[in-house]
């Protein structure tokens, strides 16, 4: 592991060189995975994606490609909040890999307004990302945003004086839209039966005083982080909540709407694809999964020394580097959809949808061939069963000659090891 850290600033310059180029896009994004011990100088108490508030973390910063192929790794304390780690990024693609110009693509929290500045006053690089909830009220309230021009489109461009130098996109999902309204009602539903118990209570005078009151309501109202929308009414023996209608409704009415902003201007890069380039993002969170919990399971994380660390998150960036390329390989044996050149005309806003022949290898398991389809788990399981065999001939010497036979692979086998031949690494 030693050997490998000292090496990770020329590999991820190599993979940098073969995957990335001036004027491209590159992903980023940040995730975090738990510790089992308390010595490591890396691990701290920060905001758990694992769901382990308890327990100390690491956050590593992930590069990739438009494809979500990944080119380097960053590790960083576990208390790092996402936008610090932005810019120090930025800077390593500049002066390590050599990329001057280049279309940094970033959610909402990850490009702060701060490293817009910077970027902006930096010539050659470009950004992607989006609008904070807060700031989309702010133009539909001024004015500059009309809800009413989505009644007969899903998407507009737009321009504000906010946002000096920046194209706007406006998206709106109906299907998302109604996603969002059904899951406001069952947390406004939760925190309606949580504050009724204690509304049981106090009219069954078992919870009194004003003070004692206010502790048990704070303790629950916000659980479901929608305390926004009550009213609340406290007194020494009474306690009564409603919904705010007016705040309920100002939410419903953006529900589905987000807005893409974007420095790159129009004659490099249409509408369509700004928003379908921010949905790339999609690529390095699957990247996560795969990272975390589906093939390569980084976590937990038992190292004690921050260098170890380093080098386990890189050796299993590496681990994903190369499942990315079989997968790529190996989509026409397994459930993926195989029309990967169909999504630069699909509706970028409207919801994905697969292709006919990705559903139909879904609904019947099979492929054109009438063989198994597979995924990822179930092909590698597939290729574990190649084995090679040492075998002793039958005689009495003390050291009988051997030979290795390999097992005869059968057609699937046999078809997914060449398309592995296939692959340039």
């Amino acid at each position: 592991m030693d050997w490998l850290r000292q090496r990770q600033g020329a590999i991820e310059k190599k993979l940098a060189a073969r995957h990335l180029s001036a004027g491209g896009l590159v992903l980023y994004d940040l995730s975090s995975s738990y510790f089992e011990g308390t010595t490591c100088p890396l691990a701290k108490r920060g905001y758990s994606r694992d769901g382990k508030q308890s327990m100390l973390q690491v956050n590593y910063g992930l590069l990739t490609d438009a494809r979500g192929c990944p080119v380097a790794v960053s590790v960083h304390e576990g208390n790092t909040s996402d936008s610090k780690t932005f810019l120090p990024e930025v800077q390593r693609l500049r002066t390590d890999f050599g990329i001057e110009r280049m279309v940094m693509v970033g959610d909402r929290g990850m490009i702060s307004q701060k490293a817009i500045d910077e970027m902006r006053d930096t010539e050659g690089i470009g950004w992607i990302t989006a609008l904070k909830s807060v700031s989309i009220r702010a133009l539909v309230e001024q004015g500059q945003l009309q809800l009413g021009l989505f009644d007969e489109r899903n998407l507009l461009e737009l321009s504000s004086p906010d946002y000096p130098g920046e194209r706007l996109m406006a998206c709106r999902n109906p299907q998302l839209a109604r996603l969002r309204a059904h899951k406001r009602e069952e947390l406004l539903g939760a925190t309606e039966a949580l504050l009724a118990k204690i509304k049981a209570r106090v009219d069954a005078a078992k919870l009194a005083g004003k003070d004692a009151i206010g502790v048990r309501v704070g303790k629950v109202v916000n659980q479901y982080k929608v305390a926004k929308h009550f009213e609340l009414e406290i007194g020494e023996a009474a306690f009564v909540f409603r919904r705010k209608a007016d705040s309920i409704a100002a939410e419903a009415a953006l529900d589905g709407l987000y807005i893409i902003r974007t420095s790159v201007p129009a004659e490099e890069m249409a509408a369509t694809d700004c928003i379908r380039n921010y949905k790339s993002l999609a690529n390095v969170e699957r990247a996560f999964r795969s990272l975390k919990t589906v093939d390569l399971k980084v976590r937990p994380i038992h190292h004690r020394l921050a260098n170890r660390v380093r080098s386990h998150i890189f050796l299993c960036m590496l681990a994903y580097y190369v499942e990315w390329h079989m997968r790529e390989a190996w989509r026409e044996l397994m459930f993926a959809d195989p029309d990967q050149a169909a999504k630069a005309t699909r509706d970028p806003v409207a919801p994905a949808v697969r292709s006919a022949a990705a559903l139909d290898k879904v609904v019947r398991h099979t492929l054109d061939d009438d063989s198994p389809a597979h995924s990822f788990a179930t092909l590698m399981g597939e290729l574990a069963t190649i084995v090679r065999n040492t075998c002793r001939t039958p005689q009495a010497a003390e050291t009988p000659p051997t030979f290795e036979i390999l097992t005869t692979p059968n057609p699937k086998q046999q078809r997914a090891l060449e398309l592995l031949r296939k692959i340039s690494l």
